[in-house]
C-alpha cells in the first residue's frame, strides 16, 4: 500500500512539473504565450522629432489592433549610433517575438541580426530600413518608396520651369540643384537620386533637350555609370553640406542662393527636413524667396512648423510628406504576421505633395506634422 502511495505521489509530482514549466521547445512564441501577449520591440533611429512620434501613435495604434505589447524607443541623435545598438542590445534581452528596426547603421548590427537569424526572430525594417543587411536577416521592410516620392517632387518642379530649361543654350544654361542632408543614409541617397532621374526623365520626354545636353554634377555618391556627365545646357548639382549639423546645412543653402544669378538657378530640392531649414535659415525664414530670386522653385521634403509656413505662404512651390503613422502602424503589422508564420511582402506606405491650395485637405493635414 505504501508503495502504491509513493508512487501515486510520485506521477502527481511529475504532472505538476509538466504543467507548470513553459516549453522552449518553439523559442519565443512560446515564452511569450506563457507570459501573455506577444512583445514585439521597435527600435527606431530617433524619438524627439515630431516624425517619430507620429510613428510611435501608428505602432501603439497597431498594438492595439493586434493585441501585442511594444515598445518604442529611439536614440536623441540620429548620430548617436552606439545609443542605438545598445537600445537594440536591451529590447533583444527581452525575448521579443519580432523587431522593428530603422538603423542608423547596419554595420554597427550585424551581429544582431545574425544572431536574429539564427533564433528565428522575424525583423522588420522600417522607414530607410536596414540597408544591405545580411541576407535572410530582414522579412520585410514598412516604408516610403524615396526614390519615387521625390520623382513626385521633381514633375512638380518641372511643371514651373519647364520652359526655362527648353530655352538653355551652351552659351546660357540653367541649373537645377539637390541639396541633401548626407551622401550615406538610404533614404537622402534614394530621395536625390530620385529626384535626378526624375527631372532626367521629364526633360528627356518634355522637351527637346536629349541626355547629351545635359550633366550631373557635384556630390560623387549621387553620381554613377548612368548620369549623363558632359551636357552643357542643363546641370543638375548634387549638393551636401559639410556635416548634418544645421548650421552647415544652412551654410551649404546661403552658398547656393549666392549663386543664383551666376549660374541662373531655377530651382532647388530638399531631400529631408532639415535641408529644407537649411534654405529658410538662409532666406529669413523663406520670406527673400520670393523677394530676391523669384525665380526660384523650391520644394521641400517632409513637415514641420517652419516649412509648412513657408508653403503657405508660398515662399515654397510645396513639399512631399510622408505617411509616418503608416510606417509605424505597418511595421508593427508586418511584425505580428511574420511572428503568426505568415509571409510578408514590402510595403510602400505612401508620400503625397502638398502645397497651400491641398493642405488643409482631409487626406493631407493628418500628415503634417510639427
Amino acid at each position: 500500500m505504501k508503495s502504491q502511495v509513493k508512487f501515486n505521489l510520485v506521477i502527481l509530482v511529475m504532472v505538476m512539473f509538466s504543467i507548470t514549466i513553459p516549453s522552449f521547445a518553439n523559442g519565443n512564441k512560446e515564452v511569450s504565450k506563457s507570459k501573455g501577449k506577444p512583445y514585439i520591440a521597435i527600435v527606431s533611429k530617433g524619438e524627439q522629432h515630431d516624425f517619430w512620434q507620429q510613428v510611435k501613435l501608428g505602432a501603439v495604434k497597431a498594438s492595439e489592433a493586434y493585441n501585442v505589447d511594444i515598445t518604442f524607443e529611439g536614440p536623441a541623435s540620429e548620430s548617436d549610433v552606439q545609443n542605438q545598438v545598445e537600445m537594440l542590445n536591451n529590447a533583444m534581452a527581452k525575448k521579443p517575438v519580432a523587431i522593428a528596426l530603422a538603423a542608423l547603421n547596419t554595420t554597427s548590427v550585424l551581429d544582431q541580426l545574425e544572431q536574429t537569424k539564427r533564433e528565428g526572430i522575424p525583423v522588420i525594417g522600417f522607414d530607410s530600413g536596414v540597408p544591405n543587411a545580411p541576407e535572410g536577416s530582414i522579412y520585410a521592410n514598412a516604408s516610403t518608396d524615396n526614390f519615387a516620392a521625390a520623382g513626385l517632387a521633381a514633375s512638380k518642379m518641372f511643371n514651373v520651369i519647364k520652359k526655362d530649361i527648353e530655352m538653355a543654350t551652351s552659351e546660357n544654361p540653367v541649373k537645377i540643384v539637390v541639396l541633401s542632408q548626407d551622401a550615406s543614409g538610404e533614404s537622402n541617397l534614394s530621395r536625390g537620386k530620385g529626384f535626378r532621374d526624375g527631372m532626367i526623365k521629364q526633360i528627356l520626354d518634355n522637351t527637346s533637350l536629349t541626355a547629351s545636353d545635359i550633366k550631373v554634377m557635384g556630390n560623387d555618391a549621387y553620381i554613377d555609370s548612368k548620369s549623363p556627365v558632359n551636357g552643357k545646357k542643363v546641370m543638375i548639382e548634387m549638393v551636401v553640406p559639410a556635416s548634418t549639423a544645421a548650421t552647415d546645412a544652412a551654410s551649404a543653402a546661403t552658398a547656393i542662393f549666392n549663386k543664383v544669378n551666376s549660374d541662373n538657378i531655377l530651382g532647388v530640392f530638399c531631400s529631408n527636413e532639415s535641408t529644407a531649414k537649411g534654405i529658410l535659415s538662409a532666406t529669413n525664414d523663406g520670406a527673400e524667396i520670393p523677394a530676391k530670386y523669384p525665380n526660384v522653385v523650391v520644394i521641400g521634403f517632409d513637415a514641420g512648423e517652419a516649412q509648412k509656413n513657408a508653403v503657405r505662404k508660398q515662399y515654397f512651390l510645396g513639399s512631399i510628406t510622408q505617411d509616418p503613422y503608416s510606417i509605424g502602424y505597418k511595421a508593427v503589422e508586418l511584425a505580428f504576421k511574420a511572428y503568426s508564420g505568415e509571409t510578408v511582402a514590402d510595403v510602400d506606405t505612401g508620400a503625397k505633395f502638398y502645397n497651400k491650395d491641398n493642405m488643409d485637405n482631409a487626406d493631407i493635414k493628418g500628415l503634417l506634422y510639427d
